[in-house]
């Protein structure tokens, strides 16, 4: 069963047999608690954002039309999710940079001091990125959906997907070398920019 196409396992749930559900939240359950660590960086949140996820799946598996890849329709419904609860959370949703660098989504203590540093780095920078463009990179480059799949759920074209994400990758690279080189100076000692 679990060679299945995700699309055949949808259209049987689709149709009635909701034991094959579990399969599919077998496959994606940590692909979406990632995605949903990487939006929120809270780890109960997250676990609640997929259990959430796969309720609607259920209930709105009637909807379900089967010619687009599952993948697609489940991000869908899993952007859904996710607005909605920072809608209900609106004091909360913003992404707090202090946050993130104390999320507990570091390497492992045995690795190398340099590498814990750039992961609190790019984390940082992460989370100063607008939460448009730190979706794109999850979704391209942690989910791992191609800009085909994101172009359908966004409902833009191809190329604006590339640009966006063009775009979204050169903001992260600048805010992480703007982290980077406060860090360098406050460790030497010299006076950097004042934040607002």
């Amino acid at each position: 069963m679990s060679s299945r196409a995700d699309e055949d396992i949808m259209r049987d749930v689709r149709d009635g047999n909701l034991q094959l559900l579990g399969s599919l939240f077998e496959r994606y359950q940590v692909p979406l608690f990632n995605f949903f660590l990487r939006q929120t960086w809270d780890r109960a949140l997250s676990e609640d954002l997929v259990q959430d996820v796969f309720f609607r799946i259920l209930k709105f598996r009637q909807t379900y039309r089967g010619d687009t890849p599952f993948t697609t329709w489940m991000y869908q419904i899993a952007r859904n999710v996710r607005v909605d609860n920072f809608r209900k959370r609106k004091p909360e949703s913003a992404m707090n940079e202090e946050l993130a660098s104390s999320a507990d989504t570091r390497p492992s203590p045995a690795e190398q001091f340099q590498v814990n540093e750039q992961a609190d780095l790019l984390r940082r920078a992460m989370a100063r990125l607008p939460e448009d463009k730190r979706e794109l990179i999850v979704l391209t480059r942690y989910q791992n959906l191609k800009y085909e799949q994101i172009a359908q759920l966004l409902d833009c074209q191809t190329g604006t997907v590339k640009t966006r994400v063009y775009r979204a990758v050169q903001d992260l690279k600048q805010l992480y070398l703007e982290l980077a080189g406060a860090g360098q100076r406050a460790a030497a000692g010299q006076p950097g920019i004042q934040e607002a």
